[in-house]
């Protein structure tokens, strides 16, 4: 008989205080672990930090300040502050606050990270709040996530939430987790982007993700974060770079927004491959694109239809997962598109994802045709217009695997093609009426 290894003890505090290895988390427990990991990050590197956490409850993230109260002992060992909100817009003010640390005298740490959250409506109101706060910007020890609770069906809500929008008008990025792990793991990039670029960044918490769970591997270098190479600097006799400063004036922010901060976001998220090409065949005549919750109903459908790697591979599919859906880079949309003739962008609400990859790839020789929101071209048989992955409510697995196997399924059969296609003839997609 072969020798088994007994199972570790396993407590129920081991989500919040095991250091290393595998636990098994929910999504609102992997958000109260973020500033915990956080903080011990910062220890880790010496840094004396500290942590203030506020916003209003809404679901899907209507547990999140019980889930903080109850965990309340361990958050003030780690130095950090819990209060809820009168309101959402107050409670971002509060945070604006918190990232002034160090500007004066009198400071206690080295910065304070800040983590302010609130559902779908709650961004809607505090968009004055987010627009300061995000053109005052961070410390570079402090930094800002904006965990908001979108619910895409509006299961309980009295409208669907979709924040995207707002946080793209204040010029705040959006990274969007598709599972436990991520909601832990883009937390922690989004506070360490923050302080990088001085952003405040966005991270949208979907129903689905945050209501489920999984398990997650933590640890101190969980995950790798890699800052890069500061590029060229705003002028600033202060010294004071892309960070928050004491006395500021309306045009320098927005310029230093515009032109400097979203550029180290992006170049952030670059340098980390948040978005990453998972499956890259050479010579790919198509390519598949989604994020978050969509990327998780792909994943499904691919199953459904038996599509393994190995037949993406062997048949030309790429497959592109998005971490941060705005600003979209160019450069992994450029490459995920290098020689396809087809790209399937699979995404709920607004052609977010869809009209960045058409800005990008506008102007190039034979583009690929685009499978988004509605049928562009002669992709399908179908009325101009026709819609391929509706703008309200939800898109399931199901409806992902028809869209796929209407597009896509024909490559399968097909025998490989010996140069890129250009705008071949595609099958016909039978229309939901």
């Amino acid at each position: 008989m072969a020798n088994i290894e007994p199972r570790p003890d396993t407590t129920l505090q081991d989500r919040y205080a095991l250091q290393q290895g595998w636990v098994y988390l929910t999504g609102m427990q992997a958000l109260v672990r973020l500033p915990l990991q956080q903080r011990a990050r910062d220890k880790a590197q010496g840094w004396n930090t500290g942590g203030y956490i506020s916003g209003y409850r809404g679901s899907p993230m209507g547990r999140y300040d019980m889930e903080l109260w109850a965990a309340e002992a361990l958050l003030k060992d780690s130095n950090i502050v819990f209060r809820a909100g009168l309101n959402e817009d107050l409670a971002a003010t509060a945070l604006w606050g918190s990232q002034q640390v160090g500007n004066f005298e009198g400071a206690q740490v080295d910065g304070v990270f800040g983590i302010w959250y609130g559902k779908g409506p709650g961004v809607d109101r505090s968009g004055d709040a987010l627009r300061h706060a995000n053109l005052a910007g961070t410390s570079p020890r402090g930094g800002v996530v904006c965990l908001a609770g979108d619910d895409h069906g509006a299961k309980s809500s009295t409208v669907a939430n979709f924040s995207d929008p707002v946080f793209i008008a204040v010029g705040m990025p959006v990274l969007y987790p598709s599972n436990t792990q991520e909601l832990l793991d883009y937390g922690l990039h989004g506070i360490a982007m923050s302080r990088y670029s001085g952003c405040w960044v966005a991270l949208k918490v979907v129903t689905d993700v945050v209501e489920g769970g999984g398990s997650v591997h933590v640890g101190i270098d969980q995950p790798a974060i890699r800052l890069p190479e500061r590029e060229a600097m705003p002028p600033d006799a202060q010294g004071l770079g892309v960070h928050i400063r004491a006395v500021d004036m309306a045009i320098p922010q927005e310029q230093r927004l515009y032109t400097y901060k979203i550029r180290a976001a992006l170049q952030y998220a670059r340098t980390n491959e948040l978005n990453r090409i998972t499956v890259n065949p050479p010579g790919a005549r198509a390519a598949i694109v989604a994020a978050g919750k969509a990327w998780q109903d792909v994943l499904q459908a691919l199953q459904h239809l038996g599509w393994s790697e190995d037949r993406l591979l062997r048949q030309g599919i790429r497959l592109l997962k998005v971490a941060m859906v705005w600003p979209l880079d160019p450069e992994v949309v450029r490459e995920v598109a290098q020689g396809v003739d087809t790209v399937v962008v699979v995404e709920e609400k607004r052609p977010l994802l869809e009209d960045q990859i058409r800005a990008i790839l506008y102007g190039q020789d034979c583009p690929p045709r685009l499978v988004g929101k509605h049928v562009h071209g002669l992709v399908f048989d179908a009325e101009p217009g026709a819609v391929a992955f509706p703008d309200h409510g939800e898109i399931t697995p199901p409806l992902v695997a028809s869209v796929l196997q209407a597009t896509l399924g024909p490559l399968f059969a097909a025998e490989p093609a010996t140069a890129p296609l250009c705008h071949a003839a595609t099958p016909t997609l039978e229309m939901a009426p």
